[in-house]
């Protein structure tokens, strides 16, 4: 009869409901968060540009400060400054790059420090009209709350991660209304792996978030936006606009590194470097006003065609200008909504020039392509543009495009505008993952069947001579007593009990206790933890942890079979032989 296989499609998920149940908190409090961030915004900007507490929105560009409005961004940079240098340094940044860092090089430890600096820092810097978004602040400070609590209940490193990762999309979902971007956000950059352990906690915050959001800041599409469907000819179009759109990412990514290297070699404290960043935003703000602060309303305005070409044209120059002196400064802020403005704003200087017969939806089309060029994130910008518009018809398009500009930066650059920072830390970050070979293979495959081994009866003198002589084939053998394994016994183990004590068995050397083993249906990933926690070479394979009956032993150079397969699989190419009908005939 056949034996009944055990295996699972996924790995055991003890834990997923506790986790789940502290996703959904997470969710929650990731959503009022985001809510008092954009509350925060509001209240700076009310203050900083029209002297009044309030946290009412009120666009910065309809201030009366006259020429005053340049030193407005200044002292923005200086507060966040200070709250950099005698805060914490994590405030500085986009947020994104520095959740990343937290996940895969610091365990997914935040500090509350950044869960309270971080949110303050933003709403401060974009209040006082950086070219921000909300975005990266409220993934970070979301990221700290989930971090935190993971923290209080004491759960290991990737409980940590999931919970972080939680709360970072719950808040853009909350920020933006886009439960499924978020999600795949989380999945094409946050998360660095696709099991149940970690989506199914992520999925659940971001649709807490999604059922609050209406109750606390806004309901339906961000820009609501409605198409007409393109003809086949537009197909040339969303390959241009690809192309285009990657091009502005590399553009952009480029000249903000070379702004940031140009702000290292100031001869002053980077604690002064917003205050610099501040100057710039000012004096652009001065000539362009619609240039301070998120620009939702100008994306909006954007979107449905509603800005004239030349005033365009001056607007997108200094938030591009503005934007990239001012992130390079260290100042806390977004980059998904200046990349939506810059984005949106190419396709609508372009639209009416591009084969097809539906100008509108090019400004859309641009924007969603050059964030998914830009972030290396494809999948999550056409989510993320359809959520926005509820735009049925821009899916295809939208698709074509975001597609294009990802081969573009992919194979222009060595890094996106979010693991370039990560990188300059000192970090390299790998953003392509598959299954492990050694997660597809289990133990039983590669072990060693009815091995070599030692009867706890024999004495130490003969196993000496018969196992660990001249002709030793391995570094350790399984001991066993009727079929079951007692023990596994080494060289060392065995000289340091032999002297005067000859006529002791193999099996006296052995305790109690349960001795380290594998068993047939585990995966080799778990095998090769296993072996490098307990420094172990070799470990028995009994057929369950019961009877502790032996079946084979595997070691760490069996961990390298799998690989096989995936040098077949990946570098092996093979002539594919023609059809019978097709061959030439002799």
């Amino acid at each position: 009869m056949h034996k009944f296989d055990t295996r699972r499609d996924f790995d055991g998920q003890a834990r997923l409901i506790l986790i789940s149940g502290l996703a959904v908190v997470v969710g929650a409090l990731s959503t009022v968060t985001a809510w008092v961030l954009l509350r925060a915004i509001h209240f700076f900007s009310n203050l900083f540009f029209f002297q009044k507490f309030s946290t009412g929105f009120t666009s910065p560009a309809g201030h009366a400060l006259g020429i005053w409005v340049i030193v407005v961004p200044v002292l923005g940079g200086l507060v966040i400054g200070l709250i950099a240098r005698y805060g914490t340094e994590q405030i500085r940044g986009h947020g994104i790059p520095e959740a990343i860092e937290a996940i895969l090089f610091k365990k997914s430890l935040m500090s509350p420090k950044v869960a309270v600096l971080k949110p303050l820092a933003s709403a401060i810097a974009i209040g006082s009209g950086g070219p921000f978004g909300a975005e990266g602040p409220i993934i970070m400070t979301g990221g700290a709350v989930g971090s935190l609590l993971a923290q209080h209940f004491h759960l290991s490193a990737a409980e940590r991660k999931t919970l972080l990762v939680a709360g970072a999309v719950a808040g853009m979902t909350a920020v933006f209304g886009t439960p499924v971007a978020a999600l795949l956000l989380a999945v094409e950059l946050l998360l660095f792996e696709l099991r149940p352990r970690s989506l199914a906690p992520v999925a659940i915050a971001c649709v807490i978030a999604g059922f609050l959001r209406p109750a606390l800041i806004d309901s339906g599409p961000l820009f609501p936006l409605q198409s007409a469907a393109l003809p086949p000819s537009a197909l040339l179009s969303c390959l241009i606009a690809g192309l285009l759109c990657g091009a502005l990412a590399w553009l952009l990514s480029t000249s903000l590194y070379r702004v940031e290297d140009l702000f290292h070699r100031l001869p002053c404290h980077w604690m002064w470097w917003p205050a610099i960043g501040g100057l710039a935003v000012g004096i652009g703000g001065y000539f362009q006003p619609r240039a301070l602060g998120v620009g939702y309303d100008v994306i909006a305005d954007l979107l449905h065609n509603h800005i004239a070409a030349g005033a365009l044209l001056a607007l997108l120059a200094v938030k591009a200008v503005i934007w990239l002196l001012a992130l390079g400064s260290g100042t806390s802020g977004g980059v998904l909504a200046p990349l939506l403005m810059l984005g949106a704003g190419l396709g609508a200087l372009l639209g009416p020039y591009l084969p097809g017969s539906e100008p509108a939806i090019w400004p859309l089309v641009f924007m969603a392509a050059t964030l998914g060029g830009m972030m290396r994130a494809p999948i999550m910008a056409v989510a993320f543009a359809f959520e926005l518009t509820h735009d049925v018809n821009a899916l295809l398009p939208v698709m074509a495009a975001s597609a294009v500009a990802y081969a573009f930066t992919v194979t222009t650059m060595h890094r996106s505008i979010l693991t370039e920072k990560i990188a300059r830390r000192g970090y390299h970050i790998y953003r392509e993952y598959g299954i492990d070979p050694m997660e597809r293979h289990s133990v039983a495959e590669v072990m060693t069947p009815a091995p070599l081994g030692i009867d706890a009866g024999a004495r130490l003198a003969d196993v000496l001579a018969s196992h660990f002589g001249e002709t030793q084939r391995h570094r350790a053998f399984p001991v066993t007593r009727d079929g079951a394994l007692v023990g596994m016994l080494d060289r060392s183990t065995l000289l340091r009990h032999l002297p005067g004590n000859g006529d002791l068995t193999a099996g006296e050397l052995f305790g109690v206790n349960m001795p380290v083993v594998a068993l047939a249906d585990e995966t080799c990933r778990a095998l090769a933890t296993r072996l490098a926690v307990h420094e172990l070479e070799r470990l028995p394979v009994v057929s369950d942890a019961k009877t502790l009956r032996l079946i084979g032993v595997v070691s760490r150079s069996d961990l390298v079979k799998p690989a096989l397969n995936l040098d077949g699989e990946e570098l092996q190419r093979q002539t594919v032989r023609r059809l019978w009908p097709l061959q030439r005939q002799r």
